[in-house]
């Protein structure tokens, strides 16, 4: 198994392909890969039993191609936790190097590096870690982008995108952070925050992609 092949069973997780048909055209956008050597590798990935694929539908991972995109996951976001706790990493630097441990990771070292970590249930930009049975405990959060002016939220995930994650990270935005939102301007303006004792604002595309909690 290349790391190629996984980063494909991995995305395809992502975009909810354990539950269902997922698009080349989706596949293709999330990879920043041609359709047309994404449907070559879904060929490959299907012909290994990771995958079905159904003719101007899409695809959608098997039970072991659940598994092994589960176990990706699970390695990836551990070494999150433990590059930022223990090695000072930003955000941004976290998830690129956690894309290469991933895939040199045994089901040993994940499972001692959990340990060694105390079992944590998030990574640091808010993703559920699956536990070694490969559940995945996720709570109920919306976007920042439909939230109206006068709500207050608990700031609980945000999309793994490096420009994403530098840019929250110069503003001060942490997981766990109390935000309100003072003022949301029309034609996909900017959102304008009270975040913690000062005032901030961010781009409608980045309060797209932050999920929240505004039952805490």
């Amino acid at each position: 198994m290349t790391p190629n092949k996984e980063d494909y069973l991995k995305e395809l997780y992502k975009l909810g392909g354990s539950e269902h048909l997922v698009s080349n055209k989706e596949l293709s956008q999330k990879l920043k890969i041609a359709p047309a050597s994404v449907s070559e590798m879904l060929t490959k990935l299907s012909q290994e039993s990771l995958l079905i694929t159904e003719p101007y539908k899409g695809a959608k991972l098997t039970k072991e191609g659940i598994g092994i995109a589960i176990s990706l996951l699970r390695g990836h976001r551990l070494w999150e936790v433990f590059l930022i706790r223990h090695l000072g990493y930003s955000w941004s630097e976290a998830h690129e190097d956690a894309e290469l441990l991933e895939h040199v990771s045994p089901v040993r070292l994940t499972g001692r590096l959990e340990r060694f970590l105390n079992y944590p249930a998030y990574c640091p930009h808010g993703n559920a870690i699956p536990d070694q049975n490969g559940q995945i405990k996720e709570g109920e959060l919306v976007l920042l982008s439909t939230l109206a002016a006068g709500t207050t939220a608990i700031i609980k995930k945000v999309q793994e995108e490096k420009e994403l994650l530098d840019y929250l990270q110069t503003q001060g935005i942490e997981i766990g952070s109390q935000i309100t939102v003072l003022a949301v301007d029309d034609y996909e303006g900017p959102f304008t925050l009270v975040l913690g004792d000062k005032t901030i604002q961010i781009s409608h595309k980045a309060a797209c992609q932050i999920y929240v909690s505004t039952n805490e």
